[in-house]
């Protein structure tokens, strides 16, 4: 609906004011007309808006200038077109403007008022006709809906719009069966391409594949090159595991040209989504030539090229995987998320060099971003690179764009680095400041009590924070471990035990190190035997759990 409003350009008498370019020259109400024409919507605001502010009488350039707002501003974008409708009333293209404002932010109720004055005004136009239908359908009015159809019907006569608006009447009753069949009788008396794809989809929808595929031909005899069709026709080989003519028909449909390119990528997406892993493993290389064609015939279309990424991932070729985000990234160098998924396909890959190098090339295209630097902390981090992470994590502080949370959580990691490398003093010193901004930030207050306990220090302060952690979180299983293990050093081991059980049912069991604390503990309480199943299970555990 935004599509429709912005590109809605009427013609309008073009006015001779003007406003001062940064380089001196006028800019006139035609420069800010191609601004707005040209998507560049902030522009044209500007020039718009300068415009009303030397003749608050010009109807014209409040009209732009509510266009110009309607992504950014709706209020202001609605006030702008009263505006202009107050400084022309009779002009339609204002008020047909604003009903679609309204329809756009969900004011049924104004844009039905709207529309409904319209249609008195304005009999002849039956695009009213359609806007009221929909609306009255929106808003479960169906009788109203009716009428209004009956009346377009009977000045423009039936059409796939008309048809669909009754269809629709019907399943907002949940009476599929009269639906369907006003769409059978529309197809008896006229030709349709989308109507008879419909049809087609409703039969494969009730197991009826030979006759959805009948459909599908007969929308397809209509416009050989009709892409639901198509796209309903391989799906229903699909889907009764005609797998040749399946893998025939899709490539078929990714090496078309005259096909688009989003049809195909919304298409593939959904096929691999929800396809089990067997289909994927049996037909990886046949989904490749598929992916490769559509490539191919659309190199430019980020929605194919991720496609094919996700599909390498699905099948552990996280190189190739890589090499198409990449291209991605590359194809669209205003997307933060492209950008970003390329970086994860790298840190799954552990490809520790290259996370560092492409995060620091994509934090250089987004500054704003500073999950980036991050990212590079935790490629530095697995390299043993600890002092980067702490220069990565200074560089964070002092962005402008940190929020509070993003600088605390980069003094926390300064804290742990500074400990992992021995500056004890210096990292609890972090830590206090840390907590005196926060004092319920729970991973410093956990891995503060946890550093204290281990030097078996101030196990008092250790245990007020970390009592802290516990009451906050109660089913996290590191802080249950680290309170528990406090207690166990106090000597209170009777009081330390439910802490542990109650780790054991959120994941404790997953760790070597709180089994055996948890062993520990029930040892000191004259439990060996259940000890031992403890100390067993831990020894059995995968290295990196150890």
């Amino acid at each position: 609906m935004i599509k429709k409003i912005l590109i809605s350009i009427t013609v309008i008498l073009l006015t001779g004011l003007a406003v001062s370019a940064q380089n001196g020259r006028k800019l006139t109400f035609l420069d800010g007309v191609q601004a707005y024409t040209n998507g560049q919507y902030e522009i044209s605001g500007k020039i718009f808006k300068a415009i009303v502010d030397k003749d608050p009488s010009n109807d014209a350039a409040w009209y732009y200038l509510g266009l110009s707002n309607v992504t950014t501003d709706i209020s202001g974008a609605k006030n702008c077109l009263r505006k202009a409708m107050e400084l022309d009333p009779r002009n339609f293209w204002y008020k047909e403007t604003i009903a679609r404002v309204y329809m756009y932010n969900r004011e049924n109720d104004l844009a039905i008022a709207l529309y409904e004055k319209l249609l008195e005004e304005y009999p002849e136009k039956t695009d009213i006709l359609y806007s009221l239908a929909n609306l009255y359908l929106a808003e479960g009015n169906s009788e109203k809906a009716v009428s209004t159809i009956e009346s377009l019907e009977s000045v423009s006569g039936k059409s796939d719009a008309t048809v669909m608006a009754r269809y629709n009447i019907f399943r907002q009753k949940n009476d599929n069966e009269n639906a369907y069949k006003v769409l059978k009788d529309y197809v008896n008396e006229y030709s349709s391409p989308y109507v008879l794809t419909m049809l087609g989809d409703y039969e494969m929808g009730m197991y009826n594949d030979t006759t959805a595929i009948a459909y599908y031909d007969e929308a397809l005899s209509l416009d050989r090159d009709y892409a639901p069709a198509r796209i309903g026709k391989a799906e229903a080989y699909r889907m009764t595991r005609r797998y040749p003519e399946y893998f025939s028909s899709l490539n078929s449909i990714m090496s078309d040209v005259a096909l688009p390119a989003a049809s195909k990528a919304e298409y593939i997406k959904a096929v691999l989504g929800r396809s089990d892993r067997r289909f994927v493993q049996t037909f990886t290389s046949e989904i490749d030539s598929v992916l490769a064609l559509g490539i191919e015939c659309h190199p430019a279309d980020t929605g194919l090229v991720q496609a094919a990424g996700v599909f390498y991932v699905q099948t552990d070729r996280l190189p190739e995987a890589a090499a198409m985000f990449l291209k991605n990234a590359e194809l669209d160098t205003t997307s933060v998320a492209a950008a970003a998924t390329y970086v994860q396909v790298l840190a799954t890959m552990e490809d520790w060099d290259a996370v560092v190098s492409e995060s620091e090339r994509m934090y250089a295209r987004f500054p704003k971003e500073l999950a980036f630097v991050e990212m590079i902390n935790v490629a530095e981090y697995n390299r043993k690179n600890y002092a980067a992470v702490i220069s990565n994590c200074e560089r964070i502080v002092k962005s402008p764009y940190a929020d509070d949370a993003a600088v605390l959580r980069a003094m926390s990691t300064i804290g742990d680095m500074q400990y992992q490398t021995g500056e004890v003093a210096k990292a609890y010193k972090t830590y206090d400041a840390v907590l005196k901004k926060d004092p319920q930030n729970l991973p410093v207050l956990n891995n503060y009590a946890w550093y204290l306990c281990t030097e078996g220090k101030k196990l008092g302060k250790a245990y007020r924070m970390s009592k802290i952690t516990v009451e906050k979180e109660p089913d996290n299983p590191t802080y249950l471990d680290t309170f528990g293990w406090i207690l166990h050093l106090m000597g209170r081991d009777l009081e330390a035990k439910p802490f542990f059980k109650h780790a054991m049912l959120y994941g404790g069991k997953e760790s070597a190190t709180i089994l055996r604390h948890y062993g520990t503990v029930l040892e000191k309480l004259g439990e060996t035997d259940l000890a031992k199943v403890y100390y067993d299970q831990a020894d059995k555990l995968p290295a990196e759990k150890q």
